[in-house]
């Protein structure tokens, strides 16, 4: 499937991003996870997940903290996600994941952006019915035959295992990204994290030129400057 190198390429475009808008995401992550479960890492698998990732992403210790305990507050930012789909230029589409506390001044930017460079987005599951809502798990191991066999064992419907050089990459359903990593941590004590990514990944690619491509750079690039705009993803190959 390939998922390897996009998993890689979107931490590459990660932290070359501004580490402001990378802070606030996590911020507004951690927080949400602490809303859907409890506000304690060690009895939260999501917001554990979310705060290792955070570490590993350089973001303060006190970032983290800050929003854990606001979520322990009352009377506090109500954060969503929220989900929106569009259709870029040529066979281009787009999903763009955002954590917002203003839904209408999120979905007006994000339309915005769209209207721009006259594409328009689409209703629920006009774009997402073509992407696969998947965990991306990856450490270095040479255990490969043994993870695959527990990963079965365990009833995980394994979509993809590669071994890209030593590093085995697990590609499962979303919701089974905590059971995967059970496993690995039964498997293979003090694992570490190489890859560790729940999104939507296409289908099916396609490949921009001309005219466009520039179309579809200057919609992506306005999009991440959105601020409440965590996650974009596409079916476009992207260089």
């Amino acid at each position: 499937m390939g998922r390897a190198y996009e998993v890689r390429k979107a931490s590459i475009q990660a932290s070359g991003a501004a580490k402001g808008k990378i802070y606030t995401t996590f911020a507004k992550e951690i927080y949400l996870a602490c809303k859907k479960g409890v506000p304690e890492i060690e009895a939260n698998s999501e917001l554990k997940r979310l705060v290792e990732k955070a570490k590993k992403q350089q973001v303060p210790n006190d970032i983290i903290e800050r929003a854990i305990k606001k979520a322990q507050g009352a009377g506090q930012e109500d954060y969503k996600e929220v989900i929106y789909e569009g259709f870029g230029p040529g066979s281009s589409t787009l999903v763009i994941k955002t954590l917002t506390d203003n839904v209408n001044r999120t979905v007006g930017e994000v339309r915005a952006a769209f209207n721009k460079v006259h594409k328009s987005l689409g209703v629920t599951n006009s774009v997402t019915y073509n992407y696969d809502h998947l965990a991306i798990i990856g450490i270095k191991s040479d255990k490969e035959s043994e993870l695959f066999e527990a990963l079965l064992d365990a009833g995980i419907e394994i979509k993809d295992l590669e071994n890209d050089e030593g590093l085995l990459i697990v590609s499962a359903d979303a919701k089974d990204a905590s059971k995967v990593k059970d496993v690995i941590d039964t498997l293979i004590p003090n694992a570490e994290y190489e890859i560790d990514e729940i999104g939507m990944y296409p289908k099916d690619k396609v490949t921009l030129e001309g005219e466009d491509l520039e179309i579809f750079n200057k919609l992506y690039k306005m999009l991440n400057d959105i601020e409440d705009v965590s996650q974009i993803y596409t079916n476009v190959k992207m260089d």
